[in-house]
């Protein structure tokens, strides 16, 4: 069951605790033959629309019709197998398999499964995956149409991975470049800092001894033998499961499955479960994770062994009455947090059970790196409060209401969940053990166990989650600090000295913001009729355009643009861009962030403030019953917006917290410096350093976004299940009830951007991490979006042969990079401006093998003309995912930005599918002679400082 409601996603995503999930998404240990459903021995119901069914050779499938989008399916080919079941001299060929299954089969020739999906207008990477963890190997194809050819394909080719593979081994040679490339990728400070803690949690147990990732050695020297004898003895038919979700018929579909899957058979018998380990006992326990580059985190946790029971209502009911509990001391430290003198960045508080290996409770704060004592002594304290004297009964109502209006909500949108969403949730309730029930299911179960739930049943419910192992406490840093683990131990006890006092009933909070005047009267109105849109001005100047659908049932998206974003501000200095999410948390004048949750709780809104090129940003997400209210609660962050110091102060901290952990890989220097070079250099979008990052003062983060957001042009777009007629109402009582602002005057000032000029000679960084891998971008000009859309749609379909080219030879050739991508930004903001780039991780040493064969692809594509199948092959995924993204609300959210005073705009719409049918092999040919010359070309790379 879910549990989302008032979202500040930007603002959010970098005051996040530790969370054992982000890094180990899946269970590590369980029972992985298939023998049944889990619901065949659960009280529970499963989703009544899914056809569940079981092979004779005891291969299970899932099959469910859903037409969100149209015509379209995805499969989901699970292996119960992972990195568990490796032997010692096996580790990380569990995922060496899982790129192997690319790599032939059968019927299927080495290098052929990408271009045979690739012509079906699957792009490689979104469309076609597949992952490895402790327990699982997934396989996913989203496929873009459900004409029997396209699902028989997709069906034929998890049918030839269950068995056919050939495991050449010429290929795994080929491959072992790539996948130690992306152990190179995969090893930042956050994934150490996460292995570390999970290690800790779950000392005694196996998984503790296999990350999916391995040994370089064994990866860089394992015979092929030893992969064909992992594969032969876990891909086996009682450990895998099919999941097909999209437009197609069940019957037919599980007909197909019969006809392709029955003869399948095991190798020989099931191997023996591996020892899964004991959960080590432990008392009260002190640890320091020292991870250079990473960020400051305290927690204290306890864990219980795993409970392994099948998944019955008596068992749902007992987690939801502990999550209510720790519901309660989430929002107590979310609340500290949030104060003027917060003795940490941000907290979280939650439990899981950690890999199927153990259940973890815990609490967690990031601070500053020489505040940890009072972030400790604070979540210690918190935690002890809430164990002494419990929960109030108005505190666990709130949460009840809370995550009853996210399961209403959600029930209300089922009907229109998108196909892959839930081919992804089917096949994780099969790693889960768990019956896979509907929506509409999780609400009734919710309201039968909340059902006269009391704060005494929660508060005894508490008294067992902080028990068993525990307090184990984890120090994560990038310096120990003297004394190591004893000194933590010490700030620790003296905590537990102090005594803890009641908490304080907080007062109702009522939501104030309903009336901003008299309704906007509308001067004018118009339809768009072929794009289904009305667009709409008010007296106030204020704009408005509407787009309703069916795409997604009781899901509405507004957005408001104000102003002229980066194009308005100063071009000569710095200015904290960066601190835009504080604008959010400061809530407005006369509610904080805090009293606006909980005024709203029983609301579905969000509110997100970001900066973009030409506009500044506010964004929601809400239902129909809920628009009243989202379009109040931007509205009053618009016009009495609050800018509060210690808001702007809690995400300056989170910054300069995380700001090393960029400096730490090469892919992290990229992301942080990539975007100012590109603009050579302008202040406007360049991260800033850490002496900039302290130098910002409260007022510098005022000055900057208060003018803009309180007289800034006003432009509303809705998207989603609401009617015109309703969106001009409860506009006009909002936005259109604000003082006039004036109208946007029309300009092409691009605000001298530009591209920087070529170079013979990179531009260079370093990083301060591994010494065998660097970065290297190659990039050129290409121009704007909006003047010349032909060449747009040039633009990207050559982009993409390019980068199918460079993946053909560096990657699959020569196994030189996992991570290789080319891209296109053509600005549809600021006229002239656009770039595409190419972009690489890899051994340092063959940067040069990079920028070389970045020559020869461009010398070629501007020699000579492509084939046919190679310009298919880069063009049909393009125009699929196009398809695939206009069924979603999000896609109109965005192209309409600025749409009432650019037709080019809907131009762009119109176009966007027939534009790329029209390029030719001539228009590719032409356009890389013009944009793709050697001598073109700007270049960037990062290598290791010890290199340099």
């Amino acid at each position: 069951m879910p549990h989302k409601h008032m979202e500040c996603s930007a603002a959010w995503w970098f005051l996040a605790a530790v969370s054992l999930l982000a890094n180990f998404a899946s269970p590590a240990y369980a029972d992985t033959l298939s023998t049944s459903w889990p619901q065949t021995q659960s009280d529970l119901k499963a989703d009544s629309n899914v056809h569940f069914g079981t092979l004779a050779n005891g291969m299970r499938f899932a099959i469910m019709r859903n037409a969100t989008p149209p015509g379209q399916a995805a499969i989901r080919f699970r292996i119960g197998s992972g990195s568990l079941e490796e032997n010692d001299n096996q580790q990380g060929l569990a995922h060496v398999l899982e790129h192997m299954a690319f790599k032939g089969s059968t019927h299927v020739a080495e290098g052929e499964m990408i271009r045979i999906l690739q012509r079906k207008g699957l792009a490689f990477g979104p469309d076609t995956n597949a992952h490895t963890s402790y327990d699982e190997t997934v396989y996913a194809l989203d496929l873009p149409e459900v004409d029997a050819d396209t699902v028989s394909t997709g069906l034929m080719l998890m049918r030839e991975t269950a068995s056919e593979l050939t495991l050449d081994a010429g290929a795994l040679d080929r491959e072992r470049g790539v996948i130690l490339s992306e152990e190179r990728l995969r090893d930042t400070p956050q994934y150490r800092a996460g292995l570390g803690i999970m290690n800790s949690l779950l000392a005694g147990r196996r998984a503790t001894m296999r990350p999916p990732i391995g040994k370089a050695d064994i990866i860089s020297k394992a015979p092929v033998d030893l992969v064909r004898d992992y594969y032969r003895a876990n891909y086996r038919p009682d450990r895998a499961t099919l999941v097909v979700v999209g437009d197609i018929d069940p019957a037919a579909m599980e007909l197909e499955i019969r006809q392709r899957f029955d003869d399948w058979k095991s190798a020989g018998p099931a191997p023996a479960q591996p020892d899964p380990g004991t959960l080590e006992t432990k008392g009260e326990s002190t640890d320091v994770l020292v991870v250079p580059g990473g960020m400051t985190n305290i927690q204290i946790a306890w864990t219980r062994p795993y409970d392994a029971a099948p998944d019955m209502f008596a068992k749902r009911r007992t987690q939801l009455i502990e999550d209510l509990g720790l519901m309660v001391l989430k929002r107590r430290v979310s609340i500290l947090a949030s104060k003027a003198d917060a003795p940490f960045i941000s907290a979280g508080v939650g439990s899981e059970d950690l890999l199927d290996s153990a259940h973890v409770v815990l609490i967690a704060a990031n601070s500053e790196p020489d505040k940890w004592q009072a972030a400790l002594t604070a979540i210690d304290q918190e935690q002890r409060r809430i164990q002494k004297f419990g929960v109030a009964q108005a505190e666990i109502d709130r949460e009840i209401l809370e995550y009853r209006s996210a399961l209403q909500a959600a029930a209300a949108g089922a009907a229109t969940r998108t196909t892959t969403d839930i081919a992804s949730m089917l096949a994780s309730s099969v790693d889960d053990n768990q019956v896979f029930t509907s929506p509409a299911e999780d609400l009734s179960l919710f309201e039968t166990i909340t059902n006269g739930v009391t704060a005494a049943e929660v508060n005894q419910a508490l008294q067992h989650a902080f028990s068993g192992n525990g307090p184990q406490l984890v120090l994560q840093t990038a310096q120990s600090p003297q004394g190591g683990a004893e000194t933590v131990r010490q700030v620790y006890d003296a905590s537990k000295t102090i005594a803890v006092s009641p908490p304080s009933g907080a007062a109702d909070v009522a939501w104030s913001y309903t009336h901003f005047g008299e309704p906007g009267a509308v001067v004018e109105r118009r339809a768009v009729d072929d794009l289904g849109l009305t667009m709409v001005r008010f007296s106030n100047g204020v704009r408005l355009t509407v787009k309703p659908t069916k795409l997604r049932a009781n899901e509405v998206l507004v957005r408001e643009d104000i102003g002229r974003g980066r194009l308005d501000l100063p071009r000569d200095r710095p200015a904290p861009i960066w601190a835009s999410p504080a604008v959010a948390l400061s809530g407005v004048n006369a509610m904080d962030y805090q009293d606006i949750q909980k005024a709203l709780t029983a609301n579905i809104v969000g509110i997100d403030f970001s900066v973009g090129d030409s506009s500044f940003k506010f964004d929601g997400r809400t239902r129909p019953e809920d628009l009243a209210t989202q379009l109040q609660l931007m509205t009053a962050y618009t016009s009495d917006p609050a800018y509060r110091p210690e808001a702007f102060k809690r995400v300056q901290q989170a910054y300069l917290n995380g700001i090393d952990q960029y400096q730490s890989t090469p892919g992290g220097v990229v992301g942080r410096d990539l975007g100012g070079l590109v603009h050579s250099g302008d202040p406007r979008w360049t991260f800033p350093d850490r002496a900039q990052l302290s130098a910002a003062r409260p007022e510098d983060f005022e000055a900057l976004f208060r003018p803009a957001v309180s007289s800034g042009p006003i432009d509303i777009t809705i998207v989603g299940d609401v009617t015109v007629d309703d969106a001009i109402r409860l506009t006009a009582e909002t936005f259109g009830a604000l003082p006039p602002r004036s109208e946007m005057a029309p300009s092409n000032d691009r605000g001298d951007v530009n591209f920087p000029a070529a170079n013979n000679k990179p531009v260079l960084q370093t990083h301060s991490g591994r010494a065998d891998s660097a970065a290297a971008i190659a990039g050129a000009p290409i121009g704007d979006l909006l003047s010349d859309l032909p060449r747009s749609f040039t633009a990207n379909v050559a982009v993409q042969i390019f980068q199918n080219r460079l993946i053909d030879q560096f990657r699959i050739a020569e196994g030189a990079s996992y991570a290789l991508e080319g891209d296109v930004n053509l600005s549809r903001e600021l006229p002239g401006f656009g770039y595409a780039y190419f972009y690489v991780e890899t051994d340092p040493a063959k940067i040069a093998r990079f920028y070389a064969l970045v020559d020869e692809v461009a010398d070629d594509l501007s020699s000579h003309d492509v084939s046919p199948d190679e310009l298919a092959r880069a063009r049909e995924p393009i125009i699929e995912t196009l398809k695939h993204q206009r069924q979603g609300n999000e896609y109109w959210i965005e192209y309409l930005r600025g749409a009432q005073t650019d037709q080019r705009r809907l131009d762009r719409i119109r176009d966007n599918l027939s534009g790329y049918d029209k390029v030719t092999a001539g228009d590719i040919r032409e356009f890389a002679a013009a944009y793709f010359s050697p001598e073109k070309f700007w270049k960037f790379e990062v290598l290791p400082a010890a290199v340099r």
